[in-house]
């Protein structure tokens, strides 16, 4: 029997570049090597205020943009967290065993609530959601970015008390993926990993930029002091644009040192862009396609939830019965 994944987007901001090299692209190389759920988390996404219509819009954005990716709907369930609400009930019973005291530790929390004049409680209860999210199916890989490590540790530690408290009941998710993807940096600030909700300009690639937008934000790429690329002395701006383009071409390191050794930055950004550009075009193609027939999109959610709402709604009585709550015979 084949374990289960479990990963999730929010339905916020433009996926770009760093979210396909860091996830999508390899869900779509794990996939068939495990039971595959992949989560639009629109219940994340409400922590915070969104335009009703627009996030309505991005959730069809995203699925549509999983299944461009190469996310095959046969094989893999693609749902939307909201249209299963078995991830809101354990949610609350989760809930009640978590201490405040791990929730007030969460450094998102902290960083994310600093930039609020006021926070929901939504924000603070946001892990024990996440948790829910993947002990919900039992899922035994969680192939997550190092900035939700902190979550997946309260996520194991939520199920060892749960376990603990009423017997053995989840499964503790011991691993995410070694290595799991590329990271890429913002463009602007090569400091800082790239990011959907960042409003800056020339920050991120989405993945439906035009090419005529993707050569622009290359050839705004903060680079160094240097006239042109040198790999005993690049800083983290040129280390960035040759990762971005290593990533994408599967380019040897070897190869990488003789191709760009001595490259001019103008033609260096010029380079990443137009293998961006190759590597996008065929997605946004799919993209296209698929967004051309609604019907198909909104049957690909209803199948991935009916595939696995049996799963979610047994977790659930199983997580009642554990806690004396009552369940109809």
């Amino acid at each position: 029997m084949k374990a289960r994944v479990f990963s999730g987007v929010q339905p916020t901001g433009n996926l770009h570049i760093g979210n396909y090299l860091g996830a999508l692209s390899n869900w779509v190389k794990i996939q068939h090597s495990y039971e595959s759920i992949f989560c639009i988390v629109d219940l994340h996404a409400v922590t915070v205020y969104q335009k009703p219509e627009e996030l309505r819009a991005k959730i069809l954005e995203i699925a549509a943009l999983f299944l461009a990716a190469g996310i095959d709907p046969k094989h893999s369930s693609i749902i939307v967290q909201s249209s299963v609400p078995a991830h809101s009930e354990l949610a609350w019973m989760l809930t009640c065993v978590t201490p405040m005291g791990w929730l007030q530790r969460m450094t998102q929390f902290k960083a994310k609530s600093a930039a609020q004049e006021t926070v929901g409680d939504g924000l603070f209860q946001y892990p024990v959601l996440m948790a829910a999210d993947i002990l919900l199916y039992h899922a035994a890989i969680v192939p997550v970015g190092d900035d939700q490590s902190q979550h997946l540790e309260l996520t194991r530690d939520i199920a060892q008390r749960f376990n603990s408290l009423y017997g053995e009941t989840f499964v503790v998710p011991e691993t995410k993926l070694p290595g799991f993807g590329a990271r890429v940096m913002g463009l602007d600030d090569p400091t800082a990993k790239m990011s959907k909700s960042s409003a800056g300009a020339g920050h991120a690639i989405a993945l439906l930029d035009t090419p005529e937008k993707i050569r622009k934000t290359f050839n705004r790429a903060t680079t160094d002091s240097n006239p042109a690329v040198d790999f005993a002395t690049m800083g983290p701006g040129v280390e960035n644009l040759l990762g971005i383009y290593q990533a994408f071409s599967g380019t040897a390191d070897a190869a990488m040192r003789e191709k760009f050794t001595g490259m001019r930055y103008g033609d260096l950004k010029k380079q990443v862009a137009e293998m961006v550009i190759m590597h996008l075009e065929p997605l946004q193609q799919r993209y296209r396609e698929i967004t051309a027939d609604p019907g198909y999109l909104e049957g690909v959610l209803r199948e991935g939830a009916a595939r696995v709402t049996p799963i979610a709604n047994d977790t659930v009585e199983l997580v009642k019965r554990r806690m004396g709550l009552y369940t109809a015979r």
